[in-house]
C-alpha cells in the first residue's frame, strides 16, 4: 500500500513538473515597454497656431506710379538697399517738366509786374496828393484834382490784380509740379527692394479699379519684422496683447525666439472648407538675435496663457483618454491604471495634482500591442527614463 502511494506521489510530482515546464514554456511574454519617471519640473498652458504663421515686415508698400507711361529712368533693381526720399522710377516727363518751366516763368513775370504795377501806383497817389494841395491854394481845378485821383485808383487797383496774377501763376505751377509727382515713384522709408515690374523703355500702367495689376516696386522695411499667425477661434478669448510668446521658423529649426502679442485681430477670418481663425501677430522682444530674417518665412506662434514651476508632471502623450496612466508596478512587472487630477498642460507636459507620487514610473509608449491594465511587462533599459 505505501508503496502504491509513493508511487502516486511520484507521478503526480512528475506531472505537476511537467504542467509547470510546459507553463513556462508557453507562458505570454513580457511586453518590452518605454517607461517614464514621474518627476518635478516646470508647465505651461499654451495655444499655438492652426495652420502655419508667415513672417511679415512692419512696412511693406507696393508702389505704383498714377499715371501711365515709358519708364525713362529706374533708381533701385531688387535686392537694392535705398534710402526714404530716394528716386526708384521715373516715367518720361519732359513735356510736363517743360509745362513746370513755363509755369516757373510765368511766375516771375508776373512778380516784375507786381513791382512796376505797384511803383506806379505809389506815384500816382503821390500826384493825387499834390493835385489835393494844390487845389486847397487854387492852382488846379476840381476837375483836374478828380481826375489825379481816380488815376491814384485805377493805378492801386492794377497793383493788387498783379498781386492775383502772382497767386495764378503759382497755383499752375503747383499743378505743373503735381503733375511731374504722378510720373515719379520716391522711396517712403528705408528699406529693400523687392519686386521691380519693367525694364527702362517699356510701359508701366497704374492698376485700373478693380483690376490688380503687379506693382512697379514693392519695398520692404526689413528692420522690423513680426510673425502673422492664424489662431482657432475658440482660443481667442484666451489670447491678450502683451502676452508671452514663442516663435519658431522651419529655417531654424530647433530654435526658440522669445516674443509677445502685439495685436489681436477684431474679427474672425471664416476660409471656405477650413477651419475659423483670428489672426494674431506676434513681435519678436529680441529682434537683433534672429539674423537675416525673410519675409514671407513660414513661422509658428505660441502664446503662453499660464506658467507653474517646480510641479509633479508627466508627458501629455502618456496620458490616456480621460486623464488616466498606466503605471508600472515594481512588484510583480505588470501595468496598473490610475486616474489623474491634472492641472495646466501642453502638448509636451501636464501637471499632476493627484494621483501620482514623485519616484513612480509609467508607460511611455501606449502605441505598444497588448499595452494594457493587468499586463506584463518589461522595461526597456536602453530606453528607460
Amino acid at each position: 500500500m505505501n508503496k502504491m502511494l509513493r508511487r502516486s506521489l511520484i507521478v503526480l510530482s512528475i506531472l505537476a513538473l511537467a504542467a509547470a515546464a510546459i507553463w513556462w514554456l508557453t507562458r505570454p511574454k513580457p511586453i518590452a515597454v518605454v517607461l517614464h519617471t514621474v518627476g518635478v519640473g516646470r508647465v505651461e498652458a499654451s495655444i499655438a497656431n492652426t495652420r502655419a504663421g508667415t513672417v511679415e515686415a512692419c512696412q511693406r508698400t507696393k508702389l505704383s506710379t498714377i499715371s501711365g507711361g515709358r519708364i525713362d529712368y529706374l533708381g533701385a533693381r531688387e535686392g537694392d538697399r535705398v534710402k526714404k526720399g530716394q528716386v526708384l522710377l521715373r516715367l518720361w516727363n519732359e513735356d510736363m517738366v517743360a509745362q513746370a518751366r513755363l509755369a516757373e516763368a510765368q511766375v516771375a513775370t508776373a512778380r516784375k509786374q507786381v513791382g512796376e504795377a505797384c511803383a506806379l501806383a505809389d506815384v500816382a497817389e503821390r500826384e493825387a496828393e499834390r493835385a489835393a494841395q494844390l487845389k486847397t491854394s487854387g492852382f488846379v481845378s476840381v476837375e483836374r484834382e478828380d481826375a489825379a485821383r481816380s488815376e491814384a485808383k485805377a493805378k492801386r487797383a492794377a497793383c493788387e490784380s498783379a498781386y492775383s496774377n502772382i497767386k495764378q501763376a503759382e497755383a499752375r505751377l503747383q499743378v505743373a509740379q503735381a503733375e511731374l509727382k504722378r510720373m515719379v515713384l520716391i522711396a517712403p522709408f528705408d528699406g529693400i527692394v523687392a519686386e521691380v515690374s519693367g525694364e527702362l523703355g517699356e510701359i508701366s500702367t497704374p492698376s485700373p479699379p478693380g483690376i490688380p495689376t503687379p506693382p512697379a516696386v514693392d519695398l520692404i522695411d526689413d528692420s522690423c519684422l513680426y510673425v502673422k499667425a492664424p489662431m482657432d477661434e475658440v482660443d481667442a478669448p484666451s489670447i491678450k496683447l502683451g502676452q508671452t510668446a514663442r516663435i519658431t521658423l522651419d529655417a531654424y529649426p530647433g530654435r526658440h525666439f522669445a516674443a509677445h502679442v502685439k495685436r489681436v485681430a477684431p474679427y474672425v477670418v471664416a476660409v471656405e472648407k477650413q477651419s475659423r481663425t483670428v489672426d494674431v501677430e506676434v513681435a519678436f522682444d529680441k529682434p537683433q538675435e534672429t539674423g537675416r530674417l525673410l519675409v514671407g518665412y513660414s513661422a509658428d506662434a505660441e502664446v503662453v496663457l499660464g506658467v507653474r514651476d517646480k510641479v509633479l508632471r508627466v508627458p501629455t502623450p502618456a496620458l490616456l483618454e480621460g486623464k488616466r496612466v498606466l503605471v508600472y508596478r515594481e512588484t510583480d512587472g505588470r501595468l496598473e491604471e490610475r486616474q489623474l487630477k491634472t492641472g495646466l498642460a501642453n502638448w509636451e507636459y501636464t501637471e499632476v495634482l493627484d494621483g501620482l507620487k514623485p519616484g513612480e514610473r509609467i508607460v511611455a509608449s501606449l502605441e505598444r500591442e497588448g499595452v494594457k491594465a493587468g499586463a506584463r511587462v518589461m522595461p526597456e533599459s536602453a530606453k528607460d527614463r
